[in-house]
């Protein structure tokens, strides 16, 4: 008599479990935002250089085709294209999609939502100072350096600017799901740890505020997508190299940002801990992944007071 309940033969094979099939991205089609610089193009590197095709986006030509130039012929059998655009605004995001959809007829498979901008200048501890934090007027007026303009800016950028790219390029990341059997697209967000941190972010007030709010809208995304297939997940790193950290992304600037971090690692991210991430959530062995935060931060969080 037969058992209904019993166990299903598998096509499991030894195979499955090898590195070159786990993390193989080489089917992937991919955009990435701000992929001209810092963590972008730590990711756009990672995934090129492991056989994907990625467009890059971001609102300056030169930084795009200097990463083209640099990086787009070297070894390994990916490619990447400049795309440029602005991201943070909604008739942009829906160009660029209908521009990617008239080249990839099969749509994509991934849609890395990395540009951010910071605009705390005027109450950045370190830059303006510090308030006296047992006067009340001294915060006051701390705060009050901020610009009504500074928070819109960050919001459109950080947050409604993501918003807008996944609406634009989910028929694009369900079409290539549907044309790759036993995958899944997904769209990863890389939101930040100032995020997840309960302290004063050091007077990055909007900043901060903006990856929270991307953080949760990051969660919505992937409740309200999860019947189409498309999978959400996002990153909040901790203290990499780019030009909002450092000015720059070159080797003095990492050497410079690793002496001076008080997290358990000792150091600032590198590329090959940013180009783990991605690769480990958006490969074959990360289709089980949906709705995960992956924190990079060396243990930062472990050290300061979080909401995680």
């Amino acid at each position: 008599m037969s058992d209904d309940k019993a166990p299903q033969t598998s096509h499991f094979s030894n195979d499955d479990l090898k590195i070159s099939k786990l993390f193989d991205v080489s089917h992937i089609t991919a955009v990435v935002t701000g992929g001209g610089t810092g963590i972008g193009l730590m990711i756009a590197q990672a995934l090129k250089t492991n056989g994907a095709k990625v467009y890059i986006t971001g609102r300056r030509q030169e930084a795009l085709d200097k990463v083209v130039e640099q990086y787009g012929n070297d070894t390994g059998s990916g490619k990447i294209i400049a795309l440029p655009g602005d991201g943070s605004k909604k008739e942009e995001c829906v160009r660029l999609a209908k521009e990617v959809a008239s080249k990839e007829s099969n749509g994509i498979h991934l849609l890395v939502n990395n540009a951010g901008i910071a605009r705390d200048d005027n109450t950045k501890f370190s830059a303006a100072g510090k308030p006296d934090f047992s006067s009340a007027e001294s915060i006051s007026q701390h705060m009050l350096k901020s610009e009504p303009q500074s928070w819109a800016d960050t919001f459109e950028t950080n947050v409604t600017g993501q918003y807008w790219m996944s609406a634009a390029f989910l028929p694009l990341l369900a079409k290539g799901r549907e044309v790759t059997p036993g995958y899944t697209s997904s769209i990863v967000n890389i939101s930040s740890i100032s995020g997840l941190m309960k302290g004063s972010s050091s007077g990055q007030f909007a900043y901060a505020s903006s990856k929270a709010a991307l953080v949760h809208l990051t969660r919505m995304l992937a409740t309200t997508l999860s019947e189409t297939k498309v999978r959400v997940n996002q990153i909040a790193p901790g203290v990499f190299p780019s030009e909002m950290t450092t000015g720059e992304s070159d080797e003095s600037q990492k050497s410079e940002l690793s002496s001076k971090m008080g997290n358990p690692a000792g150091r600032g991210g590198s590329d090959a801990d940013m180009a783990a991430s991605i690769l480990y959530l958006v490969s074959p062995g990360g289709v089980f992944l949906n709705n995960q935060l992956l924190h990079p931060e060396g243990g930062q969080l472990l050290v300061a007071p979080a909401a995680i």
